[in-house]
């Protein structure tokens, strides 16, 4: 026998009293009591019960602590007014030395033994599927009368003490157009886990096969369904068997404590607690979440920098969202590689211009600052100059410490999947980001040019090869940054290039980035995305979302990460470093305080200004 409507209208009490006389043949509470919430369940040894607790706080997305008793006390008088946590949960399990050693229907036979022990009661999903409802949002798990599926994943949890396991997690398929609204309908209802966890591949979880559950019962996807995953109570019960208590109890996973408390109506106040769901990936398929005030500000970010100060009709080029889309797929990147390097200038030594690197350097130091792994990759002849660049970047305090610096040679045909990949196996990718910022790019015709149709490859090293190879490895995406159309990544909008930029029949690059930027100047680009990551990494709902609602907030480090940001002084300092190296004005070839032959003062710097 499954739920049925009446039992879905019962009052708490009433169901309680009906499963502590074991008259129901039911499999699970979803469903129950709708609008109330349920608690997950974990009693340990009193001696363990601080560090639990300090477990608990410490991983709140999957376990919200509701209440906590006293040693020996059955009841929870803020959760419900008559309750016995003996006898009123459908199942228990029993744990001894951290193995199940089986079900029971009571504890009363331990009924010794609990009054040295203590309670913990923990929010569950189950408690929001109501909500979910409500906003026009199938829940499969109770469409199929079936239990939720719970899966462990590979996320460890924040350790305290002997408590240590890896995050579970709860799945329900959601309609690719309600994935918003499911979003909003969960986000502020803390007490039941909140927002999800995550959105898309269940790979990325360390989730081999959704058919397969860890807990519960199979949850079948419809077509258009995407899974959606929240933090599950039933992480109480692995931290319990790591822990190896010699005697624990818990509910049995779906077996939920019904509380008297009801799920109150939340209104979301400002933009910054409004969440927005956004697909960074299609392979693997994989959502990111941010707010609505940290989209928004990141949108302006896009805004500014797509003004166009040459008049070159770069607004034709212009994509919407894709600064925003890039630096969400950036924040959830663990190692980034960049490149930059345009040898406008054929006829000097050396031939670089300068717009490119102080843009490449400006995310080189977010990245450090945000503690992901970050590597260079240029052309051979200019390995000495960016080395040097690189050193006195650091001096200047623009970069933390020195990034590794790396050149690309095609060699064979498997080069750029060997250079990528460890082995050049696509499933061990070595960066999961690849961005260029004024980077030359190779046309149609196996060459690369530079604005004035100058056919410039015996300077430039096939590192477009690494951008074509990474649209065969999954989970590895790339960005291109450019102000004119010739630059790598750029291939994504050539069809414009071609119609509206200056000789753009000859020189737009025919290799495209997943998300490409425009720019009035193609260091503005790389600004932008530096200060859109610091964006990112203060959004409360964007920091919850990339740590899975376990372990605390990251917005201690906000200093750090305000600090590696660009400043007028930084920027000022670099272009002086690169004037005494002599890397030129892209426009004019000068040697002055100006790029792509537009002043330093009044111009880049109150750009600088505006991004900051």
């Amino acid at each position: 026998m499954f739920v049925t409507g009446g039992l879905k209208s019962l009052l708490p009490h009433v169901l309680r009293r009906i499963i502590r006389c074991n008259r129901l043949s039911i499999s699970n509470t979803s469903g129950m009591a709708e609008g109330y919430k349920q608690a997950n369940v974990v009693i340990l040894h009193k001696s363990l019960a601080d560090d639990f607790e300090n477990f608990c706080h410490a991983n709140a997305g999957p376990l919200p602590l509701l209440y906590r008793s006293k040693p020996g006390d059955w009841k929870c008088p803020s959760l419900s007014s008559d309750s016995d946590i003996r006898t009123d949960c459908l199942q228990y399990r029993i744990y001894e030395h951290g193995a199940c050693t089986g079900t029971l229907t009571s504890l009363k036979e331990y009924s010794e033994q609990l009054k040295d022990m203590v309670t913990f009661y923990l929010g569950c999903s189950f408690s929001f599927e109501k909500a979910v409802q409500n906003a026009g949002i199938p829940v499969r798990n109770v469409e199929q009368k079936c239990n939720v599926s719970m899966y462990k994943t590979a996320v460890p949890c924040y350790s305290i003490s002997t408590f240590c396991c890896n995050l579970v997690v709860t799945m329900r398929p959601i309609p690719e157009s309600k994935l918003e609204a499911a979003v909003l309908a969960t986000s502020e209802l803390k007490e039941a886990h909140g927002a999800p966890i995550h959105v898309g591949d269940p790979d990325l979880l360390g989730i081999q096969d959704l058919s397969k559950p860890d807990y519960g019962d199979p949850v079948h996807l419809h077509p258009g369904d995407i899974p959606v995953f929240w933090a599950c109570g039933v992480t109480g019960v692995e931290a319990v068997i790591n822990c190896r208590a010699p005697l624990a109890f818990t509910h049995s996973p779906g077996c939920m404590f019904i509380t008297d408390l009801k799920n109150d109506n939340v209104t979301v106040r400002s933009s910054r607690d409004v969440p927005q769901v956004h697909c960074v990936s299609q392979d693997p398929l994989h959502y990111s979440i941010v707010s609505a005030e940290a989209a928004q500000r990141i949108k302006n970010l896009e805004t500014l920098i797509g003004i166009d100060p040459g008049d070159r009709g770069i607004i034709h080029l212009h994509r919407q969202d894709e600064l925003l889309k890039a630096c969400l797929s950036i924040s959830h990147a663990r190692s980034v590689l960049i490149t930059t390097g345009f040898p406008t200038h054929f006829t000097y030594e050396p031939p670089e211009e300068n717009d490119g690197p102080p843009g490449a350097l400006a995310v080189a130091a977010i990245l450090q600052a945000l503690e992901k792994e970050v590597a260079i990759v240029t052309d051979q002849r200019a390995m000495n100059l960016n080395k040097k660049i690189i050193e006195e970047a650091v001096q200047l305090g623009i970069l933390k410490r020195p990034v590794p610096l790396l050149s690309y040679q095609r060699e064979s045909a498997d080069s750029a999947l060997m250079f990528l990949c460890e082995n050049g196996n696509p499933g061990r990718p070595r960066f999961d980001h690849l961005v260029a910022i004024e980077r030359a790019g190779m046309a149609a015709d196996g060459n690369y040019y530079n604005a004035r149709k100058v056919n410039i490859k015996h300077l430039v090293d096939p590192i477009d090869e690494l951008f074509l190879a990474a649209q065969t490895i999954p989970g590895v995406a790339t960005t291109g940054v450019g102000d004119g159309g010739n630059e790598l990544g750029m291939g994504k909008v050539k069809d414009a290039v071609k119609k509206h930029i200056k000789n753009g029949d000859v020189i737009a690059c025919d290799v495209e980035a997943d998300f490409t930027i425009v720019a009035g100047v193609s260091n503005w680009g790389g600004y932008a995305i530096a200060c859109a990551l610091y964006i990112l990494s203060t959004c409360e709902i964007h920091d919850r979302y990339l740590r899975k609602a376990v372990g605390f907030p990251q917005i201690s480090k906000k200093m750090g990460w305000l600090s590696a940001l660009p400043s007028v002084t930084k920027e000022e300092k670099l272009l002086k470093t690169l004037v005494r190296h002599g890397v030129r004005s892209g426009k004019t070839a000068s040697l002055e305080m100006e790029v792509d032959g537009l002043p330093f003062y009044n111009i880049h710097s109150v750009m600088i200004e505006k991004l900051l």
